[in-house]
C-alpha cells in the first residue's frame, strides 16, 4: 500500500497564510533572515527525505523489529544507514544552538519535521525523538565540563539520548524511585538500579549514548524532592564502557522497530546535571518538550492513516451512494457514500486543526526563548502551560481512535498487514500513555494549572481566543458562546472543588476535552480566515472538514459542559 508523504503545500499554508509565522519570526533578533522562501524550502527538503529515506524503512521496522541478544541490540535493516544520513544531513540540529553546532533555526520548523518522521516511520523516529529535551536539558543544567563533553554531540544528533525515570515500581509516580547515586570521592556518582520502559536504552545507530537518569542521593528525602539528575554515558571520554546494562527489551503491541530497553545500572559512574534535589526541574525541560512532540506524534499518525484510507476510498469501487443518481448495478467509489465521507472528512478536520494548535505552540516556544518584550514572553508561556497538555492528550487519543475509524474505511482489508493500516492504529497506542498519561494530562490542566490560579490564566486565554476571532465570528456566534460557555464553568468548577476533593479529578478529561473543542474551533476559524485571502481553488480543500468539525466534532462540547455541571452540582 502506499507510503506516507509530507503533503507540505498543506502544512506550508498554516504556517504562513493560518498564523503568519514569517513574519512574527521575523520580528525576533535571532530570525531576522528566516523569511517564508527559506522555511519552505526546508519543509520541501524535509518531506523528500523523509519520503525517500525514512518512509521506506516503516514496514521492516514492524515485521523484523529491533533484536536482542547478549545484551547488545541490532536495529531493523536501513535504520542505522538512514539516521547516519539523518544526523550528518544536519536534521536533529535544525533548532539548535549555532553556538553548539546547530543551525539555529527556528522550533516550529523542528517541529514539522517531527511530524513528518512520526508519520512516516514511528518506531524509527523514536531513537531521535528525545535529543530536543536532552539538549535542552544539559544546555540549561549540566556543568560547563558537561557540556564541553556531550553537547555538541547531542545538538547535532552524533549521539542519541535516552531518558530514563520509569522503574517496575513506579511508573507515574516517580517520588518512589528507588535507583540510588553514591558519591565518590573524585566528585562523580556511583548509581545503581534498574529502569524500565527506556526507549533507544541501547542500540547500533550512534557511537555512544547519553542517559540523563533520575536516583537518590543517599541523604536525600523520600518523595519527589529527593530526586537528582544524572549523566551516564554509554562510553566515557577516554573510551572505556560504563557499567550500564541492558537486560532486554520489552516485546510489544506495536513500535517494534524501537527497542524498549531494560536497563540496569551496576555502580555506574555518573555526573550530577543541576543541583542535588532538583533533578525534576531538570528533566521537566526535556518532559515538557516532549509532550509536544507526542502531541505531533499523533497528529502525524492520523495524517498516515487518513492518507491511507483516502487513497484506497478513490479506488475500491463498492455497491451504490445514495444521491448519486447513477444507474441501477453501477458501483460507486467507496469515497462517495456519506458514511465514509463523514469518517475521512472528520479526521481531516482534526489533523488540520492539531496543525495549527501544534505550529502556534511551537511559535509560542520561539516567543519564550527569543522575544526581548516581558509580556509577549508571559503570554507564550501562558500558552504553552495551558494548550501542551491539551494538544499531548486529545491528539494522542484521536490517533488510536481515528486511525481505527480509517481503518473501519478498508473493511475486512484494513484489519490484513499488507495494507499498512493496521500498524499506525498498534504504533498509535502507546502515545496515550507515555510522557504522561492523558488522565495525568487532564489532571495537570486542571488541578496543576487552572484551579491552582482560580482560573486566571484560563480567562486570559480565553480572552486573548475570543480577540482573535475573525470579525464575524464574536460572542454572539457559536464560538463565541463556547468561550463563553467554557467561563462559566471554570468558574463553577473552582467554586465546587472545595467542597469535594475528588471533583477536580472526575472531571479533568471532560474539561480537557471542553477546552480542546474550544481551541479546534478558534483554529479553524483561523484557517477558513487564511482561505479566504488565499487562491479560489484553496475553498474547495478545506470545505468539507470544516463542515465535518461543526457537524461531528463541535457537538461534544454541550455533552462535555452537562457532565461538568452535572458534577458540580452534586458537589455543592
Amino acid at each position: 500500500m502506499n507510503t506516507y508523504q509530507a503533503r507540505t503545500d498543506d502544512m506550508q499554508f498554516v504556517l504562513s497564510r493560518v498564523l503568519n509565522a514569517p513574519a512574527q519570526l521575523q520580528a525576533l533578533p535571532a530570525f531576522a533572515e528566516v523569511d517564508a522562501e527559506l522555511m519552505q524550502q526546508v519543509l520541501e527538503e524535509a518531506g523528500k527525505f523523509v519520503g525517500e529515506v525514512i518512509a521506506p524503512l516503516n514496514r521492516d521496522g514492524d515485521e523484523i523489529g529491533a533484536q536482542w541478544k547478549d545484551g547488545a541490540v541490532t536495529m531493523p535493516p536501513g535504520f542505522k544507514d538512514a539516521y547516519q544520513a539523518f544526523w550528518q544531513s544536519g536534521w536533529p540540529a535544525l533548532a539548535s544552538s549555532s553556538e553548539d553546532g546547530g543551525q539555529g533555526l527556528p522550533s516550529v520548523l523542528e517541529a514539522m519535521l517531527y511530524e513528518m518522521l512520526s508519520a512516516a516511520n514511528h518506531g524509527w523516529t523514536m531513537a531521535p525523538g528525545l535529543l530536543h529535551g536532552a539538549y535542552e536539558c544539559i544546555k540549561h543544567h549540566a556543568s560547563d565540563e558537561i557540556k564541553a563533553q556531550y553537547l555538541e554531540k547531542v545538538a547535532t544528533g552524533e549521539w542519541l539520548a535516552t531518558m530514563c525515570l520509569t522503574e517496575p515500581h513506579a511508573g507515574s509516580d516517580l517520588g518512589l524511585a528507588r535507583t540510588k547515586a553514591v558519591p565518590l570521592p573524585d566528585g562523580n556518582y556511583a548509581v545503581s538500579g534498574t529502569k524500565i520502559f527506556i526507549s533507544g536504552g541501547e542500540h547500533d545507530l550512534t557511537d555512544n549514548i547519553v542517559h540523563l537518569v533520575l536516583a537518590r542521593l543517599p541523604d536525600a528525602p523520600p518523595g519527589p524532592k529527593g530526586l537528582s539528575l544524572f549523566l551516564v554515558p554509554k562510553f566515557y571520554p577516554d573510551g572505556s564502557r560504563s557499567r550500564v546494562h541492558c537486560d532486554r527489551i520489552e516485546e510489544k503491541m506495536g513500535l517494534h522497530g524501537s527497542p524498549t530497553c531494560v536497563m540496569r545500572f551496576d555502580e555506574a559512574v555518573s555526573s550530577i546535571v543541576g543541583e542535588p534535589g532538583k533533578g525534576l526541574n531538570a528533566m521537566f525541560v526535556m518532559m515538557n518538550a516532549a509532550r509536544l512532540h507526542v502531541a505531533l506524534q499523533g497528529i502525524g499518525l492520523l495524517d498516515a492513516a487518513w492518507q491511507k484510507a483516502d487513497a484506497y476510498s478513490q479506488e475500491r469501487r463498492q455497491m451504490r451512494a445514495p444521491g448519486q443518481g447513477k444507474s441501477a448495478g453501477e458501483a460507486d467509489l467507496i469515497g462517495e457514500h456519506p458514511a465514509m465521507r463523514r469518517i475521512l472528512d472528520t479526521q481531516r478536520a482534526w489533523v488540520d486543526a492539531g496543525r495549527v494548535l501544534a505550529y502556534r505552540t511551537a511559535l509560542e516556544l520561539d516567543l519564550i526563548k527569543h522575544s526581548p518584550d516581558a509580556d509577549t514572553q508571559a503570554a507564550a508561556q501562558r500558552w504553552c502551560a495551558l494548550v501542551t497538555p491539551v494538544m499531548k492528550s486529545v491528539f494522542t487519543h484521536q490517533a488510536f481512535h481515528g486511525g481505527s475509524d480509517c481503518l473501519q474505511v478498508f473493511g475486512g482489508h484494513g484489519y490484513v498487514r499488507e495494507w499498512g493500516i493496521e500498524q499506525i492504529v498498534r504504533d498509535a497506542r502507546v502515545a496515550m500513555i507515555y510522557e504522561g498519561t492523558n488522565e495525568i494530562q487532564a489532571i495537570d490542566l486542571l488541578v496543576r494549572k487552572v484551579l491552582a490560579d482560580g482560573g486566571s490564566g484560563m480567562n486570559t486565554l480565553l480572552d486573548s481566543l475570543q480577540a482573535d476571532l475573525p470579525k464575524n465570528a464574536k460572542a454572539s456566534t457559536p464560538a463565541g458562546a463556547r468561550i463563553q460557555t467554557l467561563r462559566a464553568i471554570t468558574a463553577q468548577i473552582v467554586k465546587a472543588a472545595p467542597q469535594d476533593a475528588a471533583l477536580a479529578c472526575r472531571v479533568a478529561d471532560d474539561y480537557l476535552r471542553a477546552v480542546a473543542l474550544v481551541l479546534m474551533d478558534w483554529a479553524w476559524l483561523r484557517i477558513e480566515a487564511g482561505v479566504e485571502d488565499s487562491t479560489p481553488n484553496a475553498d474547495k480543500r478545506w470545505k468539507a472538514p470544516a463542515q465535518a468539525l461543526r457537524s461531528w466534532v463541535l457537538p461534544e462540547f454541550q455533552m462535555r459542559s452537562f457532565i461538568i455541571v452535572q458534577q458540580c452540582t452534586a458537589a455543592a
